[in-house]
């Protein structure tokens, strides 16, 4: 029995030339749906396993997608949606045997959970980002360590009517992951609006990607990108900060039936939602503040990724 996405092939084929090289191994995987067989995960939730990196595709000046490949040709991610993966390497402080700690950071694949063989990382590199630096830094051939998945926040199909989603650079990778499964099953009605910010045009991530989701389902998937400085007069999109009114457009108003999305960079969960975590647990959704505190939404409304 044939899987689904060979029966997509043809219309992937064309969204691919569409959205450019640059998105092409995330426009293709978006296409993809899981097979009826079941096959192995290349990834174990409670073991550390060493993939080779097998490509990497510019994206910016600072921002690549990595392609990193399984031992077994015929293996998947193993990822659920919505989840993460973490990312090990001994590259921090120095320890007395002279040995080096390990540093440990969380990435969501902008690949599709059911594509065989590889997993695709988004990844932007920051100046006082040690992991984001170091996988920069590998070269086609090198190893990095992974462990996954690890559930953040189990997706059900149709569970509410309205989805909205804030993010900021890097933080587009949960969204993308939840609006690709949606848009991947016909029998999800769920609508879904994204508010995209960055710092400049050229550093929205994927961009071309996601317009070519929009493009494909204009009536359930809507993005309003937002900027600090753009780049000439020509730009229609937001300016400066997300702002309450910004919200009020563009997300699901307050209701059981919708839920809104949030993640970015620290500053960016404090003034949206407020901020993450707690002292007791860093992981923790912390307490609703920010602009979704004062619109009147409710925790159960608001989920911090």
């Amino acid at each position: 029995k044939k899987c689904k996405e060979e029966k997509m092939l043809p219309r992937m084929t064309r969204s691919t030339f569409r959205v450019g090289l640059a998105a092409s191994a995330s426009a293709a995987a978006y296409r993809m749906s899981s097979c009826d067989a079941m096959p192995k995960a290349g990834l174990q939730p409670d073991k550390w396993t060493a993939l080779t990196l097998s490509k990497i595709t510019k994206l910016s000046l600072n921002t690549a997608i990595y392609r990193f490949a399984f031992d077994d040709s015929s293996a998947t991610s193993g990822m659920t949606v919505a989840s993460c993966l973490l990312t090990k390497a001994a590259i921090g402080s120095e320890k007395p045997d002279g040995s080096r700690a390990n540093v440990i950071r969380p990435y969501t694949p902008i690949s599709r959970p059911a594509v065989a063989g590889h997993l695709d990382l988004a990844v932007k590199t920051y100046p006082d980002g040690k992991m984001s630096a170091h996988i920069a830094a590998l070269k086609v051939g090198d190893k990095l360590d992974f462990k996954g998945p690890i559930v953040k926040l189990p997706y059900a199909r149709n569970g509410h009517k309205h989805i909205g989603m804030v993010a900021g650079g890097t933080g587009i990778a949960p969204m993308l992951q939840v609006i690709d499964e949606i848009l991947a099953e016909p029998l999800d009605k769920t609508k879904v609006s994204l508010v995209f910010a960055n710092q400049a045009e050229a550093d929205i991530l994927m961009k071309r990607d996601i317009d070519a989701r929009v493009a494909d389902h204009p009536d359930q998937l809507r993005v309003y990108y937002v900027v600090d400085r753009p780049a000439d007069t020509k730009w229609t999109g937001g300016v400066g900060y997300i702002t309450e009114p910004m919200l009020k457009e563009h997300m699901p108003a307050p209701s059981n039936e919708s839920m809104v999305y949030v993640c970015g960079p620290p500053p960016m969960y404090k003034a949206i939602c407020g901020a993450k975590g707690t002292k007791e647990d860093p992981k923790a959704q912390g307490d609703l503040g920010g602009l979704l505190g004062r619109m009147g939404y409710d925790a159960s409304q608001v989920f911090k990724f």
